[in-house]
């Protein structure tokens, strides 16, 4: 996004900064380069979330402050209020992440334990403030997307304070961060900017791109290569292993019809709650909850489902592929789909078959996407 950015604009900006997790290596000097963690802050991400308030602050009325966005922003940049430190929102996020909790209560969270995330960047500066974000959130909602470094916020302190009763209560905790909560529901720190708030008046923000449009061009190449597309609208979400049921079931409904071979694409986020000891991601969790289901849906099927950024979970691989003899393999290496699921072990299951999918980062991130190819009435497939 800044290279686009830089190669369009009619003159270089006053100043700049990026943050990702790598391939900012070959920016022009001009930009201020943080590598950022994900999906837990490290220190860049606090260094880069300072620099950003600096910048926002200094500038004037008569400047404009462009600020991109893409997935993981929300931990790329972090700047925590008063009395909670980096190490603090680390525990939080990781027992958020754990737990299972999805997108728009992580960021209800973070929004609330930070001074720049619910708008609040945004509300920092005089200048007018242009928003432009690439959507990894499945309803694209403004807010929720970098956890609305430039968008109003409409939940509150007291909606954060009750996630974490929902996702293991107070105790599970750093005591900084439930402090900070309950002092904020005590009026002792500011709540974000609602939408439409004074001190967003000079800000834009828009979505250029999202899932939708992922899923468009990978319905278009499937085309193109011969295939009958249907593209499910509804994103698929939720607990990975329960959601996957409702995704086979939806294939078997697909493939009953009969036809030439078929593509199938969808897209969404899903959760996982972690209660192994195993390795793994949403993606490698949402294929392996397959397994069992995917020999019912009839003829020869294969799936992906993968991480568009490149990354699932805490893992180097973007997701994993599994088809209807993935069940018959495995049976025959006696590897047994449901204990690994059992211990949230996916990347192990798929790495003994040669089925992890490993892209390396692709620099932008629209959420995950699935792939199904069918062809009815056909026996198993072969990898």
């Amino acid at each position: 996004m800044i290279r686009a950015c830089l190669a369009a604009a009619k003159r270089q900006p006053a100043t700049a900064i990026a943050v990702a997790q790598s391939g900012l290596e070959t920016l022009p000097v001009l930009v201020r380069v943080f590598i950022g963690g994900h999906p837990i802050p490290n220190q860049a991400s606090l260094d880069a979330g300072r620099c950003a308030i600096e910048i926002v602050a200094d500038a004037g009325a008569d400047d404009v402050v462009l600020v991109l966005v893409s997935g993981g922003a929300s931990a790329l940049l972090v700047l925590p209020i008063a009395g909670v430190s980096l190490n603090d929102k680390q525990a939080a996020t990781a027992t958020l992440l754990r737990a299972g909790a999805d997108i728009h209560a992580l960021n209800t969270v973070r929004k609330h334990l930070s001074r720049v995330k619910g708008g609040r960047l945004a509300a920092a500066t005089s200048a007018r403030v242009v928003g432009l974000l690439v959507s990894d959130v499945v309803d694209d909602d403004i807010s929720v997307i970098g956890s609305g470094l430039t968008a109003g916020d409409p939940t509150s302190f007291a909606d954060a304070l009750g996630l974490l009763d929902r996702y293991g209560g107070s105790d599970a905790f750093p005591p900084a961060v439930v402090r900070a909560l309950r002092d904020g529901v005590a009026g002792r720190h500011a709540e974000s900017p609602t939408p439409g708030a004074r001190a967003l008046s000079r800000t834009d923000t828009r979505i250029i791109g999202g899932r939708r449009d992922a899923m468009a061009g990978a319905g278009s190449e499937a085309e193109r290569l011969g295939y009958r597309t249907e593209v499910i609208d509804e994103a698929v979400v939720g607990e990975a292993r329960a959601a996957a049921g409702a995704y086979a079931a939806r294939l078997r409904e697909i493939a009953s019809a009969g036809g030439p071979p078929l593509c199938v694409v969808s897209s969404g986020e899903t959760t996982v709650h972690v209660t192994g000891a195993g390795t793994g991601g949403r993606n490698q969790e949402f294929a392996l909850a397959l397994v069992q289901a995917l020999p019912a849906v009839g003829g020869a099927v294969v799936v992906s489902s993968v991480g568009t950024d490149g990354v699932d979970g805490p893992t180097d691989a973007a997701g994993a592929i599994v088809t209807s003899d993935t069940f018959a393999r495995a049976d025959a290496r006696q590897l047994n789909p449901q204990a690994f699921l059992d211990s949230n072990d996916a990347y192990h299951f798929f790495d003994v078959l040669a089925d992890l999918i490993k892209t390396g980062p692709t620099r932008t991130n629209v959420g995950d996407i699935q792939i199904a190819l069918i062809v009815p009435g056909t026996g198993p497939v072969h990898l």
